[in-house]
C-alpha cells in the first residue's frame, strides 16, 4: 500500500442537482461536450468527441461481459418488413403506434418500419440457422440504433426518438428450464455491467400489464435519478415460445422429434450512461468513475520561470510510468491557462485523480494527488507513485459506487397505508405496499397513488416476508407481494 498523507480534507459537494436536475444535466452534458442537444430533430442528439470516448469505454466492457458468457456479436438491418413486426399481435399492439414508417411512395412498395425492437427481425433468421439440438443454446447480440417515435417530452439521454446506443441480445433454447437459466444470467451480465459502472439498481417482476409486448415475463432494473424520478436501464424478457410459434423457429430434438425453441432477449442503451452522469456528478460537473473515465489521470505541471524544463521533465517520465503500468494519463502542459483553471476544468470534466507537482515537489522527490470524488489532496512519494495511483483509483470506483448505493437505499420506503405511500412519493423515490397479485388491484393501487408499477421486488435483500397485511387497494385480499411504486421518466 502506498504511502499517502492527507494535506486537504474533502469539502462537501455541492448539490444543486438536488434542487433542478434536469436543468443541471442539460448543463453538464452540453458544458463537458458529451452531448449536443441543438440537432433539429425531436429527440435525436449527436454524441460529440468525448462522449464517444465515454462510450466507446461502455460499449466494451458490454461486449466483453457477452463474449466471455458465449454470445456472439451480430449487425442486423435498421429495416424490418411491416409483415414481419404484425405477425405477433401482442407485440405488433406494444409498439405499432411507436414505429417509424419507411416509405418510397410508390403504390404496391414494400411496407418497411425502423427498428423498434428487434425479435421480428431476428426471429425468422433464428429459423434459418437453427436447425437441431446441437445448435442450441443459441445466443447473440448488437449494439445499435432502435427508433420509436415517442409522443412523450423527450429528453437528451433519457427519453429519445433514436436510441443510438441500444444492446439488445436475443437467444434460443431448447425447453423452459434453460431458457428460464438464461434469463437469471442475463439478470447477472447486467448486475456486472452496473456495478462496473457504479450505478444502484432495483431488480422487479413488471406487472402483467406493464411487461414487454409478446413476453411471459419481464424483469426490469431502476435506478433513482437525484429528483427522486426512477428510470428503468435495463430489461430481461422470457418470451417462451410466442415467437418461436409465430415464426415457426423449431429443432429437431435427440428423439427425432420438431419442437418449438424458447427464447429470450434482454436490453440497455445510454440511459446507463445518462444514470451514471446523474448518480455522480455534481456542481463542479461531472464525476466519472475511473473504469470507464477517457482520462484516468491527468498531470499539471506547477511551473515558474527557470523550472519549466524540470518540471516538464519530471511531468513526462510520471506519465510514461503510470502510462506503462495501464492508466489512461494526460499532461495539460498549457502556457496560457493558470494551475487554478486548469483544476477546475478537469474537476468539470470529471478526470478521477489530479496530480500536481511544481519545483519543491521535484526537489523533495513528491507529488500531490487530489481526488475528484472527494476533493481530497494527498502527498505520496514519488517513488510510489504507481501503487499511489491504482490504490486511490481503486477507492475512488469503491466510494462512488457505495455513495450511490447508500443514496438509493434511503430512497426506497416499505409502507402499508395509502397515505403514507402518497406522502413518500410527495417527496420521490420508491414505496413498497402490500398486494394481492391481482392484476385489477394493482392498477387500483396506481390510480390511487397516481405513480408508475415497478412490480415485485426481486433483490437478494428485498424481503419476501408480507406479514398480515391486506391489499392495499382491495382490503378484502390477503396481500401476497410487496409492490413497488414510483414516479418515473
Amino acid at each position: 500500500m502506498a504511502t499517502l498523507q492527507l494535506i486537504k480534507a474533502g469539502e462537501q459537494r455541492p448539490r444543486e442537482k438536488w434542487r433542478d436536475f434536469i436543468d443541471w444535466f442539460n448543463w453538464v452534458i452540453m458544458e463537458t461536450g458529451l452531448y449536443d442537444y441543438r440537432y433539429p430533430v425531436k429527440g435525436a442528439y449527436v454524441w460529440r468527441p468525448y462522449g464517444m470516448k465515454v462510450r466507446r469505454l461502455v460499449e466494451s466492457y458490454i461486449r466483453a461481459v457477452h463474449d466471455e458468457t458465449s454470445h456472439q456479436e451480430v449487425l442486423f438491418p435498421v429495416f424490418i418488413p411491416y409483415e414481419f413486426l404484425a405477425k405477433e399481435s401482442e407485440h405488433i399492439r406494444g409498439f405499432e403506434n411507436e414505429v417509424f414508417w419507411v416509405s418510397k411512395g410508390g403504390v404496391g412498395e414494400e411496407r418497411l418500419v425502423l427498428r423498434p425492437t428487434s425479435e421480428t427481425a431476428i426471429m425468422p433468421m433464428f429459423k434459418l440457422w437453427i436447425k437441431d439440438h446441437t445448435d442450441l443454446p443459441f445466443r447473440v447480440y448488437q449494439i445499435v440504433s432502435v427508433f420509436r417515435a415517442e409522443t412523450k417530452a423527450t429528453r437528451p439521454m433519457i427519453r429519445l426518438r433514436e436510441i443510438s446506443m441500444f444492446k439488445e441480445a436475443h437467444t434460443a433454447h431448447a425447453n423452459r428450464e434453460d431458457a428460464e437459466r438464461q434469463v437469471r444470467e442475463a439478470v447477472e451480465i447486467y448486475r456486472k455491467i452496473f456495478d462496473y459502472l457504479g450505478v444502484p439498481y432495483l431488480i422487479s417482476q413488471r406487472p402483467e400489464w406493464d411487461k414487454f409486448a409478446g413476453a411471459v415475463y419481464t424483469i426490469a432494473f431502476d435506478t433513482i435519478m437525484p429528483d427522486g424520478k426512477t428510470m428503468q436501464i435495463g430489461t430481461v424478457h422470457y418470451l417462451g415460445t410466442n415467437f418461436a410459434k409465430v415464426f415457426d423457429v423449431k429443432y429437431l430434438t435427440p428423439s427425432g422429434d420438431w419442437e418449438y425453441v424458447h427464447t429470450t432477449s434482454y436490453g440497455i442503451s445510454e440511459r446507463v450512461i445518462a444514470a451514471m452522469i446523474a448518480v455522480h456528478g455534481d456542481d463542479k460537473g461531472l464525476v466519472l468513475p475511473p473504469n470507464v473515465a477517457p482520462i484516468q489521470v491527468v498531470i499539471v505541471p506547477i511551473m515558474y520561470k527557470g523550472t519549466e524544463e524540470t518540471v516538464l521533465r519530471e511531468s513526462r517520465s510520471i506519465k510514461d510510468e503510470i502510462t506503462n503500468a495501464g492508466f489512461r494519463v494526460e499532461i495539460d502542459g498549457r502556457t496560457d491557462r493558470t494551475p487554478g483553471w486548469k483544476y477546475n476544468y478537469w474537476e468539470m470534466m470529471g478526470v478521477p485523480l489530479r496530480i500536481e507537482i511544481g519545483p519543491k515537489d521535484v526537489e523533495n522527490k513528491q507529488v500531490v494527488l487530489a481526488r475528484r470524488d472527494t476533493l481530497e489532496k494527498y502527498v505520496a512519494p514519488r517513488s510510489e507513485i504507481v501503487e499511489a495511483v491504482r490504490q486511490v483509483l481503486n477507492e475512488i470506483n469503491n466510494n462512488l459506487r457505495n455513495s450511490a448505493w447508500s443514496f438509493l437505499k434511503s430512497m426506497v420506503a416499505r409502507v402499508s397505508s395509502i397515505d403514507e405511500a402518497k406522502d413518500r412519493l410527495s417527496r420521490g423515490g420508491v414505496v413498497e405496499v402490500p398486494w394481492s397479485g391481482d392484476n385489477e388491484c394493482g392498477m387500483k393501487i396506481q390510480q390511487l397513488l397516481d405513480a408508475d408499477a415497478l412490480g415485485i421486488p426481486l433483490d437478494e435483500d428485498a424481503g419476501k416476508d408480507i406479514g398480515g397485511f391486506r391489499d392495499l387497494a382491495c382490503n378484502d385480499k390477503q396481500a401476497n407481494y410487496w409492490f413497488r411504486l414510483a414516479r418515473r421518466y
